[in-house]
């Protein structure tokens, strides 16, 4: 049997098989990975690119499809400017092309169905990705523990996942839906406007009560303020966990 550090550790060559645009900056990758041992919610992989004179790039890209044991994953890419590695993913691969990756990485971050104990998730931009292979690997599963999502991004055209999101929120499952805008809201919008602060957590439920598990994943200033904003809540700082993207767009 093979050891699961070790299964995570090789790199293995994975076939592109779709490419799908969430925005206009943003795409999801399919890969058939041979071996794959299977994902949490949460977890992430490496992207390696070699070039022809050696030069090598690497990126670290959270997996965006449900917990399961694959051999098909999906990620969700953000264009960053001049980012060789996000640059590359989204001008220049095909279905068919090859791609070296390893995973999946990271147990910190990572969420589980069989341990639900309630979910408060909180995003900001690309952040979303993590936190929606928990919601989907949630619905999968069928868990009904109330679950809440606080999204915010720049414009409603830079929302990704959207229909999605819609559709989840539609099963009247215990998961609540908000999104928040921070860069002008189109005449008909019902949600939040505005930077996520204290008041508007409060006004979403985002409440410790219960001791529910809390994922924030986003840029690191958005991820540092929910979490002082949470804890001065009264939420305890050891059930918020964190992820948080550099300007590079790579997670830390």
């Amino acid at each position: 049997m093979i050891d699961p550090a070790t299964a995570s550790a090789q790199w293995r060559v994975a076939t592109v098989t779709a490419i799908r645009d969430e925005t206009s900056e943003v795409k999801t990758i399919t890969f058939d990975v041979p071996g794959w041992p299977g994902h949490l919610a949460g977890q992430h992989v490496d992207i390696r690119l070699t070039a022809e004179d050696g030069y090598v790039a690497q990126r670290s890209y959270s997996i965006a499809s449900a917990a399961g044991p694959g051999p098909s994953i999906e990620l969700t890419v953000a264009a960053v400017p001049d980012g060789e590695v996000s640059e590359f993913l989204h001008q220049e691969l095909r279905v068919g092309d090859l791609i070296e990756l390893r995973g999946p990485i990271g147990g910190y971050f990572a969420w589980s169905a069989d341990h639900d104990y309630g979910l408060l998730l909180i995003a900001g931009g690309s952040g979303i990705v993590p936190l929606m292979a928990m919601l989907r690997s949630r619905a999968q599963a069928g868990a009904n523990k109330p679950a809440r999502l606080l999204y915010s991004s720049r414009t409603a055209d830079q929302i990704i996942y959207r229909d999605e999101l819609d559709r989840l929120a539609g099963r009247n499952d215990g998961f609540v839906l908000t999104h928040t805008l921070t860069r002008g809201a189109p005449p008909d919008w019902s949600g939040e406007r505005g930077r996520i602060g204290r008041v508007m957590l409060t006004r979403r439920h985002f409440l410790p009560a219960g001791s529910p598990d809390t994922y924030v994943c986003g840029p690191t200033t958005f991820v540092e303020t929910v979490v002082e904003n949470l804890v001065a809540m009264g939420h305890l700082a050891g059930r918020i966990r964190t992820e948080r993207f550099g300007p590079t767009g790579e997670f830390r």
